[in-house]
């Protein structure tokens, strides 16, 4: 079962990016690197509620 998610930047707070995962397989919240416009750098970006 694929289910549509967030992705929150730690140091902005912002939701940059959505994204899938598959909830059978990945149980946890998704952790990411991803490149944050707002800090102009890459940060960890988590999955949001």
């Amino acid at each position: 079962m694929r289910v549509n998610i967030q992705l929150q930047c730690t140091e902005c707070k912002r939701k940059n990016y959505a994204t899938h995962k598959n909830k059978k397989n990945t149980t946890g919240r998704l952790e990411v690197k991803k490149y944050c416009p707002w800090d102009k750098k890459h940060t960890v970006h988590r999955e949001s509620k």
